[in-house]
């Protein structure tokens, strides 16, 4: 396998990774914002936001919680939602790193 088939390979299966697939659905994208807006909120808060029911929340939750979008934190019977910025940001900054590899490979710069 050459390097550049090797590195399309890596780069395809970031792209489909469970992190682009939570951003993929709508739903997820709204909690997100929610999220965004309130900084820090329980399953109960959220799903007032969205048209969702709270058990579909909390599925959507889940999702983005293993896609490291957002982290949980329980206190008492609740438990607290908040945007991950630092899992957010690792892996952004892992597909910069990627594509800046994968570059001189496939994407030799275009003349303007």
């Amino acid at each position: 396998m050459t390097p550049a088939e090797k590195a399309a390979i890596t780069c395809l299966e970031r792209l489909d990774s469970g992190f682009f697939k939570a951003l993929g659905e709508p739903a997820r994208v709204a909690l997100l914002r929610a999220l965004i807006l309130k900084q820090r909120a329980d399953v109960g808060s959220l799903a007032d936001m969205v048209p969702q029911e709270r058990s579909v929340v909390t599925r959507h939750l889940q999702v983005m919680e293993r896609a490291r979008l957002v982290r949980s934190e329980a206190e008492g019977r609740h438990t607290y939602y908040a945007i991950d910025n630092e899992g957010v940001l690792a892996q952004l900054k892992d597909l910069v790193n990627l594509f800046e590899s994968l570059g001189p490979l496939c994407c030799p710069p275009g003349k303007r």
